[in-house]
């Protein structure tokens, strides 16, 4: 099985602890549209896909499980690194690197180093694509314009 899979089936048992079905499901189906959106994005540029995949999976398990968002991104960063170091399998500076992308994923005004910024915007094009009647986040409208631009999407925040 891959690392990937592996964290997959952490991620889900992690979640069997939410009381409300439904609020389950939207987790799986963020946790997975991030992935999918971090496997996009890091190939385009070149980022360890692998890495960013497993930083998608993990970065709000802390807010899921606990079913608040406060400091969220630290706390899921804490969760993931334990759960990680549990698992098994990978390298010390592989879990740094997952590790501070999801401490880093919910400060969407700041640029950072190339796994941060996959993470980042998997998350907004997650956010945005994933229901298109909801409006832009303020705090993502400039991200979600620079990657409509970046991947040759005709579609804009200001229009959204």
């Amino acid at each position: 099985m891959s690392r990937l899979s592996e964290i997959r089936e952490l991620v889900y048992r992690e979640l069997r602890s939410m009381p409300e079905e439904m609020e389950r499901v939207r987790a799986v189906v963020h946790l997975n549209g991030v992935c999918l959106a971090a496997a996009l994005i890091s190939a385009k540029r070149g980022v360890h896909q692998e890495l960013a995949q497993i930083a998608a999976m993990l970065h709000d398990i802390a807010a899921y499980t606990s079913g608040s968002y406060e400091d969220h991104a630290n706390r899921s960063a804490a969760r993931a690194k334990t759960l990680l170091y549990e698992m098994g399998g990978m390298r010390d500076d592989e879990i740094a690197q997952i590790c501070t992308a999801i401490a880093k994923h919910d400060d969407k005004h700041v640029v950072d180093g190339p796994l941060e910024e996959v993470l980042k915007d998997a998350d907004v094009i997650h956010h945005t694509l994933h229901d298109p009647s909801k409006k832009v986040k303020d705090k993502e409208k400039a991200r979600y314009d620079s990657l409509c631009q970046e991947f040759g999407l005709g579609m804009r925040a200001t229009n959204a």
